[in-house]
């Protein structure tokens, strides 16, 4: 499972570069399909990911509003500090928790661990291919999410 938080926080990474070429018009214009636009897609990620991990952990969810993060510096930074907190989670171990039954305060219905976390990966990837027909729109080449030959940044370096 480590290894798909990493792919996704790769690609992440790659698509925050990727929109570093395109103005702030181009980021918040309203699309069709998914979450509004490509910034709010990337905020939307994060703040999903982040939501079910502290929920998994037993903490009180931390809302954030898109207002306060409605730049690609701010959401990449709150992407990068969040993950350092998600990091030193995962680094514990998943294992012991897959089974565990989990309450979140927005939702009442209650859920295994393991499904948690697969939700959180397919999550993202699901976004990513909406950032992907997007970006073929703009007539621009999206990121790649190829799995097959990746050279992952190991965990231990986020």
């Amino acid at each position: 499972m480590i290894k798909l938080f990493e792919f996704n926080w790769q690609v992440r990474d790659e698509w925050f570069e990727w929109c570093y070429q395109l103005s702030k018009e181009e980021l918040i214009k309203e699309r069709t399909g998914g979450v509004r636009s490509i910034l709010y897609t990337l905020f939307h990620i994060i703040e999903v990911e982040y939501s079910w991990l502290r929920g998994i952990q037993g903490k009180e969810d931390l809302v954030v509003q898109f207002a306060d993060y409605n730049t690609l510096d701010k959401i990449k930074s709150l992407s990068d500090t969040f993950r350092k907190e998600i990091v030193e989670f995962l680094k514990l171990g998943l294992d012991e928790l897959k089974k565990e039954i989990v309450s979140v305060s927005w939702d009442e219905d209650k859920y295994i661990v393991d499904e948690i976390l697969h939700h959180i990966v397919i999550h993202e990837i699901h976004h990513i291919g909406q950032l992907s027909v997007w970006a073929r729109e703009l007539e621009l080449c999206p990121v790649s999410a190829n799995f097959i030959g990746i050279k992952f940044k190991p965990i231990h370096s986020y």
